[in-house]
C-alpha cells in the first residue's frame, strides 16, 4: 500500500473509506483528509486548517455539498485530482491566457462541481481554482484549468469577494452554473503553495521494479519486487495509527478523534494491507520459484510484524517475516533484488526453533491487549529468543499456526540429523532420525581402513553401532548448556553422556522438534 501525499483534497478509484484525521509533522498535528482504497492511502491537507489564513474548499465532493468538518464519514470521494503540478502553465493554451471566458458547468448529483478553490479578499488574492477532480463536472467541460480566477458565478461578481462569500455563492448557484473565469499564470506559485503534508516522506519503488501486473523490464535473474506492503499498528492512547514504509525509512503517524474511530480506520487499513500481503506472497513465490530465498526453495508465508530481540526491552520495530519450508527469515525492510532476498537480517532454522509463548501476558487475547509470541532457537552460541507482536488476534493465530506447522513439516522433510560427539573417550557420531530414533556410531579407526585396503575391499568400513534406541525408550534428556548432552533410555549403560564439542542447544531443540512433530502426527497437541 502506498501513501500518497497531496496538498488538496483528493482521492483514488474505489475509495473504501474517507474522513478527516490528524497527521504528525514536525511534532505538530495537522488536519488532513484521508482517503483509503485498495492500493493507496491518500493524505490531503485542508489548507484552511494551516496557520497561514489561507483556505481551500471543495465544491461538491458528495452530493453537490462542500466537504467540510461535517462530512467526516463520506465514502464517495472524487476519482483523482488535477493540480498546479499536473496543469502546468506551459500546457495551458496561450490563446486563453489572461482572457475572460464563460464556461457552463452542470453539477452532478454525486460530485457537484468537483473543484477546489483558494484565495479571497482577505488574502489579497482573487478566487482561484486550485484543484479540479477528474471525471467530475468541471473536468468534463475540458474548458477549466487549475489557476483560473473565478470572476463571477451566474452573474454574481466575485472580484472583491472574501473566501467564504465565494464558497456561499458556489453553493447557492444551483445545478446549471455559468462561471466567468480568467487564467492567471502569475497565480501558479500561490496555487502550488506547499503544506505540512508535503514534508512527509514515503518509499517510491525504483524504476527497475515494475508494479504487479506490469511487464517486467528486468532480466530473469533479477525478478521484480512485489508491491510494497507497509506495517501498521495502533499506538499511544489507541487513537493513533502508525504506518511504516516498506523501506523502513519513514513513519506516518495519524491521530483519530476517538478510540472507536481509530479501531474502524485500523480495521479498514489492516484489511487492505492483509490483501496486499497475499498478493506479495503470490508474486514472490512466482519470482523465486527457480532461485529460492536464502537457501530455501519455497516461501510458505510472509508479512509484517513488530519484532525485537530479548535484549531490546522497549524497542519494537517493523520486521518482514518470511516462513520457508525450513527457515524463519527476518528482514529489516522489503528486499529489492536478488541479493537482498538472499541476505536476511536473521535466519533461524525451523528444525531448531520452537514457539515458547503466544498471546497476552494473562488471560485470553482480546481487543486492547498486546498480542505477541516468542520463538527460541538453539544455536552454537546458545539460545536466541526473538519476540514478535501481532496487531489482531487473527494475525496472532495465523502466524503461530504457520510457524508450528512448518516446524513440524521441516522435521518430516529433513528426517535425520548427525553430529560428531565423544562417547566414553571415543570419537563417534550421534544420529537422530525422525522415524528410527537415536543411534551412537563409532567412527572407523585409521587402522581399520588400512586393513580393508590391504584385503582389497571395495566397500567402505561400516561404523560400529554402539547404541540404538527408539523414541519411546527415552526417559530423560538434559544438557549443561556448554557442550554435554545427557540421555537416559533406562538401559544397562545408565545415563549416556555425550560430549558434542560445542553448545548442545541445537541438538536439544532438534530433538524437541522431532518429538513434537511425531506427537502432532498422532493427532495430539504438541
Amino acid at each position: 500500500m502506498a501513501v500518497v501525499i497531496t496538498t488538496g483534497v483528493s482521492g483514488a478509484p474505489g475509495v473504501q473509506k474517507s474522513g478527516f484525521l490528524e497527521v504528525l509533522v514536525r511534532e505538530r498535528w495537522h488536519k488532513v483528509l484521508v482517503n483509503l482504497n485498495e492500493e493507496a492511502l491518500t493524505l490531503s491537507c485542508d489548507e484552511s486548517y494551516v496557520n497561514d489564513n489561507i483556505k481551500d474548499n471543495v465544491n461538491g465532493v458528495t452530493n453537490g455539498s462542500y466537504l467540510d468538518n461535517n462530512n467526516t464519514n463520506s465514502n464517495n470521494g472524487p476519482q483523482s485530482v488535477r493540480t498546479a503540478f499536473t496543469d502546468l502553465p506551459e500546457r495551458v493554451p496561450e490563446a486563453i491566457a489572461n482572457r475572460k471566458r464563460c464556461v457552463k458547468v452542470t453539477k452532478q448529483e454525486v460530485g457537484g462541481l468537483g473543484i477546489s478553490i483558494k484565495g479571497g479578499k482577505e488574502n489579497k488574492m482573487p478566487i482561484l481554482i486550485s484543484k479540479i477532480f477528474k471525471g467530475l463536472a468541471a473536468d468534463q467541460t475540458q474548458a477549466l484549468y487549475v489557476g483560473d480566477a473565478i470572476l463571477s458565478v451566474n452573474g454574481m461578481n466575485l472580484r472583491d469577494a472574501t473566501h467564504d462569500e465565494a464558497v456561499q455563492a458556489l453553493k447557492r448557484a444551483g445545478r446549471e452554473v455559468t462561471l466567468e473565469v480568467k487564467y492567471m499564470r502569475e497565480a501558479t506559485p500561490y496555487v502550488r503553495k506547499g503544506s505540512p503534508v508535503s514534508e512527509i516522506g514515503w518509499e517510491t519503488p525504483p524504476p527497475e521494479s515494475p508494479r504487479l501486473g506490469s511487464t517486467p523490464i528486468t532480466p530473469s535473474s533479477e525478478p521484480p519486487s512485489p508491491p510494497p506492503q507497509p506495517s501498521l499498528s495502533l499506538q499511544g492512547d489507541r487513537r493513533q495509527l502508525e504506518l511504516h514504509s516498506p523501506d523502513a525509512r519513514h513513519t506516518v503517524v495519524l491521530r483519530c478523534p476517538d478510540q472507536p474511530s481509530a479501531l474502524t480506520w485500523f480495521s479498514a487499513m489492516h484489511s487492505v494491507t492483509s490483501t496486499l500481503a497475499q498478493r506479495v506472497l503470490a508474486e514472490v513465490i512466482q519470482n523465486k520459484a527457480r532461485t529460492g530465498v536464502a537457501g530455501s526453495k519455497e516461501i510458505r508465508h510472509l508479512g509484517w510484524l513488530a519484532g525485537k530481540t530479548e535484549s531490546e526491552k522497549e524497542c519494537w520495530k517493523p520486521v518482514l517475516v518470511v516462513v520457508t519450508e525450513k527457515d524463519l527469515l527476518l528482514y529489516d525492510s522489503l528486499p529489492r533484488g536478488k541479493e537482498a532476498w538472499q541476505s536476511p537480517a536473521h535466519a533461524y532454522p525451523l528444525l531448531a526453533t520452537r514457539l515458547v509463548h503466544s498471546g497476552p501476558d494473562r488471560g485470553s487475547p482480546h481487543s486492547g491487549t498486546e498480542l505477541f509470541f516468542a520463538t527460541r532457537t538453539g544455536t552454537r552460541l546458545g539460545i536466541e529468543t526473538y519476540l514478535f507482536r501481532a496487531e489482531t488476534t487473527k494475525d496472532l493465530s495465523l502466524w503461530t499456526r504457520h510457524i508450528v506447522n512448518m516446524c513440524h513439516a521441516s522435521a518430516e522433510m529433513i528426517k535425520e540429523v548427525t553430529t560428531s560427539c565423544l562417547y566414553q573417550g571415543q570419537e563417534c557420531r550421534l544420529v537422530i532420525h525422525y522415524e528410527q530414533g537415536f543411534s551412537v556410531l563409532a567412527e572407523p579407526k585409521p587402522g581399520d581402513e588400512e586393513n580393508e585396503e590391504e584385503r582389497g575391499a571395495h566397500t567402505p568400513t561400516r561404523p560400529q553401532v554402539l547404541l540404538t534406541y527408539p523414541y519411546e525408550k527415552l526417559k530423560m534428556s538434559s544438557d549443561d548448556g556448554v557442550r554435554m548432552l545427557f540421555l537416559d533410555f533406562g538401559g544397562k549403560e545408565g545415563e549416556i553422556q555425550l560430549d558434542l564439542h560445542s553448545c548442545p542447544k541445537p541438538i536439544v531443540f532438534i530433538l524437541h522438534s522431532f518429538l513434537s512433530a511425531k506427537i502432532s502426527r498422532l493427532g495430539l497437541v504438541a
